[in-house]
């Protein structure tokens, strides 16, 4: 009988999207030019910066938070004497120290007041800069910094299990994955697919595809092992970025936490730092050349809820780490937690612009100019001062 995997991936069509299924996450790569890597990793659900690195050293953060966000006295990690690193996120706490970890407390998309998870991750995605802009900017801003790119190898583009992620939408070539799955197909079966398709190129180059991209995975990749989908995403991300993939994209979702968030959050931040350091482990040397950097749509409220969580808020953090970077610092400064000081008196209120981040590690990694990453990457940004995060 054929897998559920085989028959996922021999149904994706070239060049545009599969049917889409809502319970599998999406990883996405293509090729370039240059040795840099860059990893882009999608927080669906709205992650609370103010939990994941804690403003310990603000004195309002403690009437805002009873049971949340409650620094070094209850467990979590002194980084630089006022910002103090959730207990999740321990595992990362060598990358601190070696610098190779930073995070930007205040940021965010230019999306405001409306807190959609649909409408926020889609402004995210598709790096525009008005929700105005969502309709007629249909491709995603790694897609528009490959078509910038000169050089790029041409591959053919493919989804597998879910629609292709927005971020990489667009005309210029990529691929992507999704695990979820496990194939096993004896040689009689899979020459038996193979004559079915003959004579429909779409499935017969799709299938080809498949077998070709899953005959080449470690077998820890192949597994698909319950409850690590997040480490088979990681480790099939490092695979192909030790080949001719340079960018690579993927999603990791349970940041929602509207209630029981001391429950909720150190498993999602914990799934999250097992990621990065399966990244790191499965690129070895090439750790060196990596940006990573770990994006969502929007913060939380400033204020605990009557429910031990936090609800769709503004400002939120970015997380950046890898070889590549200037670590073992806060980037940008720090609005306040006073009431004078949120966002609309509930918020974070977000200082820069998330973009002028991405933007500066383009610029970094793969020399786009300024003005193709303010007018076609991203249309309207305004990128500001470097803040150098990457080498």
């Amino acid at each position: 009988m054929l897998s559920r995997r085989l028959f996922l991936k021999s149904a994706a069509l070239i060049g545009c999207s599969a049917a889409a299924h809502p319970r599998l996450s999406s990883a996405t790569f293509a090729a370039a030019p240059g040795e840099n890597r860059l990893v882009v990793i999608i927080l669906r659900g709205g992650m609370d910066g103010i939990d994941a690195f804690q403003p310990y050293g603000d004195r309002h953060l403690a009437g805002l938070r009873q049971t949340l966000s409650l620094g070094p006295e209850h467990g979590a990690t002194d980084l630089d004497g006022f910002f103090a690193l959730h207990p999740g996120l321990s595992g990362l706490l060598p990358l601190w120290q070696a610098g190779q970890l930073a995070f930007a407390p205040a940021v965010s998309t230019p999306y405001r007041d409306k807190r959609s998870h649909f409408d926020g991750q889609t402004m995210l995605e598709a790096g525009t800069g008005t929700d105005l802009d969502l309709d007629a900017q249909q491709d995603g801003w790694l897609n528009r910094l490959l078509q910038a790119m000169p050089g790029q190898p041409s591959e053919t583009a493919y989804s597998v299990g879910v629609s292709q992620m927005r971020i990489l939408q667009g005309p210029a070539p990529s691929r992507s994955w999704t695990p979820k799955a496990t194939m096993q197909l004896s040689p009689q079966a899979q020459l038996l697919l193979e004559r079915i398709y003959h004579d429909d190129p779409l499935f017969r180059d799709a299938t080809a595809q498949a077998m070709e991209i899953v005959a080449g995975l470690p077998a820890d990749i192949a597994s698909g092992k319950p409850g690590e989908d997040h480490l088979e995403m990681a480790r099939f991300a490092a695979d192909r970025l030790t080949g001719p993939t340079r960018i690579a994209s993927f999603s990791v979702a349970g940041w929602d936490t509207h209630a029981g968030q001391a429950g909720t959050m150190p498993r999602a931040l914990s799934r999250l730092a097992e990621t990065i350091l399966t990244l790191q482990a499965g690129l070895g040397d090439l750790w060196d050349r990596t940006t990573v950097m770990a994006m969502t749509e929007f913060g939380r409220t400033a204020q605990e809820n009557g429910s031990g969580g936090t609800d769709h808020g503004t400002g939120g953090a970015m997380l950046v780490t890898g070889g590549a970077v200037r670590g073992g610092r806060a980037l940008g400064e720090w609005p306040g937690l006073a009431e004078g000081d949120l966002y609309d008196g509930r918020d974070l209120m977000p200082l820069r612009d998330i973009r002028a981040y991405a933007a500066w590690a383009l610029h970094a990694k793969f020399g786009i100019d300024r003005a193709t990453l303010e007018g076609a990457v991203f249309p309207g940004l305004d990128m500001g001062s470097d803040p150098r995060m990457t080498a």
